[in-house]
């Protein structure tokens, strides 16, 4: 039986006027990703501690009463974090800053010779002063040019920085609200489901909640932990900045093989760059060795697992293509759009599973008349008795 023209046209209409919707909601989103940057990490907040507030209520606490103190521990934790980062990172910095004539040393006098000498490219000349007076020299126009990109990315960098702090103290306040209506906002958003997939979509946004929620938790002990891990066993090893390293491998564990991979390179060159020996470079990959030992065969099971259900490689791709798109909001948003989408090709795929189009018609039975009587024995029959 063949359906009516009609519908066809109209059912083609409504779905180019989803597809329409979808494109402006990307479009906006794209435009609107610096000031959609604070909403965003507010909300991740608040969903982070509306189970302790839920939690206090059941105590019997008043919503707002558990609000402030759920608030108060976050802004505690935040704090002692601060208090106890900020004098380690400034003192990190600052050795930095200072080994920086050295490090400029072994650059000129012992890193370049060393890759000239075995690739027979001129690398020194690069580092002559001389030579880009002579190179802006003749390209003037060209010169120019990169000039005023230069002042113009430093003036909107500027700008940047106070878009950043002004960002860090709406954090805070859009958290606050955001925990004391956040149950009023859950319940507006199922107002507006379609009675007839209210089931189905309650089940997927408990499921996704589960999913990120335990990834969430136990990533971000496994990024304090390799954090620790890695700063210890390289100010151990005798590294300067070994502390501000491993603080960078730490962070940078939620995206797979990043962390470690950047956080060795930077040791292995601190090493060599201090010592000069291949001693302390082996100390090194003997830290990052022992932590991605650790990391893999009990931090990411024990306290990670599969709960996030994605490949390595597409929480790369998730990573890289959210910043691409969005910035910050999109690397910020990126792994928990990829859980959620995880969840709903799982259940894609049961519900392909339960279709006729992968079950078919079916078809009888045939048993062997050959077959081994002990074995057809074995089947279970209905007894007429029975009945």
């Amino acid at each position: 039986m063949t359906e009516n023209p009609e519908f066809e046209i109209a059912r083609f209409l409504k779905r180019v006027q989803w597809a329409a919707v979808l494109a402006a909601v990307f479009w906006l989103v794209w435009l609107l990703a610096p000031v959609l940057t604070p909403f965003a990490f507010a909300a991740l907040l608040a969903w982070l501690g509306d189970p302790w507030v839920d939690r206090l209520q059941l105590a019997g606490r008043s919503r707002n009463v558990a609000v402030v103190i759920v608030f108060t521990l976050m802004a505690l934790l935040v704090g002692l974090v601060l208090v106890i980062m900020v004098p380690l990172i400034e003192s990190q910095v600052s050795t930095l800053v200072e080994a920086v004539p050295t490090y400029r040393l072994w650059f000129t006098d012992v890193a370049i010779p060393w890759v000239e000498s075995r690739t027979g490219l001129e690398l020194a000349i690069w580092l002559e002063l001389d030579y880009w007076v002579k190179m802006m020299g003749g390209h003037w126009e060209s010169a120019g040019g990169i000039a005023a990109a230069t002042l113009g990315y430093v003036s909107r960098s500027g700008f940047a920085l106070a878009a950043f702090a002004a960002n860090l103290v709406l954090i805070p306040v859009i958290t606050f609200f955001f925990l004391r209506d956040w149950d009023a906002i859950l319940e507006r958003v199922a107002s507006m489901v379609p009675r007839d997939h209210i089931q189905v979509v309650s089940r997927l946004a408990a499921e996704s909640s589960e999913v990120l929620g335990g990834f969430f938790r136990g990533q971000f002990l496994v990024m304090i932990i390799l954090g620790v891990l890695y700063g210890a066993g390289l100010w151990a090893v005798g590294v300067d900045l070994g502390l501000l390293i491993g603080l960078i491998a730490g962070l940078l564990t939620f995206v797979p093989y990043l962390g470690p991979a950047s956080g060795l390179v930077l040791g292995v060159l601190a090493a060599l760059m201090q010592f000069g020996d291949w001693k302390h470079v082996l100390a090194v990959l003997a830290v990052f060795g022992v932590g991605q030992l650790i990391e893999s065969y009990w931090l990411t099971p024990k306290l990670v697992g599969t709960r996030i259900g994605l490949h390595p490689v597409a929480v790369i791709f998730a990573v890289l293509a959210g910043g691409k798109l969005f910035g910050f909001l999109g690397m910020l948003l990126a792994l928990p759009l990829a859980a959620v989408v995880n969840v709903l090709l799982r259940y894609a795929h049961e519900r392909y599973r339960e279709s006729q189009l992968y079950a078919g018609h079916g078809s009888p039975i045939v048993l062997d008349p050959h077959a081994d009587k002990n074995v057809l024995s074995d089947i279970p029959t209905k007894d007429p008795a029975a009945k």
